[in-house]
């Protein structure tokens, strides 16, 4: 028997990030090989242009699970029956802008997603946050929608995580499979904290297999952070592929049961843990059941964590205060 298909909305569809995402969306790669789904995309009114032209490869990949495929300027159109919420659309930062002018406005943009997805999305909506700045974009999508219990909301750690692991596996030499339990705590920003003292490689902690200690505390930890802006100056534009897996990433992991002993990273809603205080939505370790995800307790926090988990808390507070005038 085929599976009921099941809706997912994205937001952001035509942008660098979402155009990356949803043709893997629409193979199967985000809810399974088994899994039809409705696919409904949303990009501002000057990018629709961009967006049908997105569409129409879409519909030119005959996609088998891809049953339905809607484009939409709309949010109260696109969240509609939704079960899945991935929101790459969010505002840029331009020349002379500073972060809290951007924080601003994408709080009016993520104020008005969060009560279109409560009053359209399905009764089982989880959403992932992705646009940046994403933990207190989702922060502010979540408030704003508190019919949607507070734990199916996210915000997007994993490419940090992605990019930690990375390094770890070239530092020791060995696989990429081979690196697990890299911890991001915090915001995912230049204050965010990878955690190489709870990592594993090849089963053994990190610190046992890479002996240049001062490294794995440093160099280690700014080059995930800086990640990002090397990637823009090589470039010319921020990460897109490697966001997007990272988005489809999150979402396999929060579906799927995580292998014994292991766990990933996502931004979830405090409630005290590891002393973060109530209400943030911070970066953590997570592991998931069958009955759905649980935060990973009592780890390791020695005192380089503890300074930098004390920093990133302070960045994430200063934003709860510039937006919170956009919070109920």
């Amino acid at each position: 028997m085929t599976a009921t298909p099941i809706t997912v909305s994205v937001t952001g569809a035509a942008g660098q990030v979402g155009y990356a995402a949803i043709f893997r969306i629409a193979s199967g790669e985000l809810l399974g090989p088994e899994q039809p789904v409705r696919l409904r995309v949303c990009e501002a009114p000057e990018a629709m242009g961009a967006l049908e032209a997105a569409c129409m490869e879409l519909q030119d990949c005959q996609y088998p699970l891809l049953h339905d495929l809607e484009a939409t300027d709309d949010p109260d159109v696109v969240f509609d029956g939704a079960s899945w919420v991935l929101l790459f659309g969010a505002a840029r930062r331009e020349a002379g802008m500073e972060r809290n002018d951007l924080l601003g406005r994408n709080g009016e943009i993520f104020r008005r997603h969060g009560r279109a997805i409560a009053a359209r999305a399905a009764a089982d909506v989880r959403v992932l946050v992705v646009g940046n700045p994403c933990n207190t974009n989702c922060l502010i999508a979540q408030a704003n929608a508190p019919e949607v219990p507070s734990e199916r909301w996210f915000a997007m750690m994993r490419l940090d995580q992605n990019r930690a692991g990375s390094l770890l596996a070239r530092k020791a030499q060995v696989a990429n499979g081979e690196v697990d339990n890299v911890v991001v705590w915090g915001n995912h920003s230049a204050t965010q904290f990878p955690d190489a003292r709870n990592a594993r490689i090849a089963g053994r902690p990190a610190y046992e297999v890479i002996d240049d200690h001062e490294w794995l505390r440093g160099a280690f930890v700014d080059e995930v952070a800086q990640r990002g802006a090397a990637i823009i100056a090589a470039r010319g534009a921020s990460s897109a592929a490697s966001a997007a897996k990272a988005a489809i990433d999150t979402v396999r992991d929060l579906n799927a049961p995580s292998a014994p002993g292991t766990w990933h990273s996502v931004g979830v809603r405090s409630t005290g843990e590891y002393g973060i205080p109530e209400g943030l939505v911070f970066g953590f370790p997570v592991r998931t059941e069958p009955t759905g995800w649980s935060l990973v307790p009592d780890l390791e926090i020695d005192d380089v964590a503890r300074h930098a988990l004390k920093r990133t808390t302070e960045e994430l507070l200063r934003e709860r205060d510039a937006v919170s005038a956009l919070l109920p």
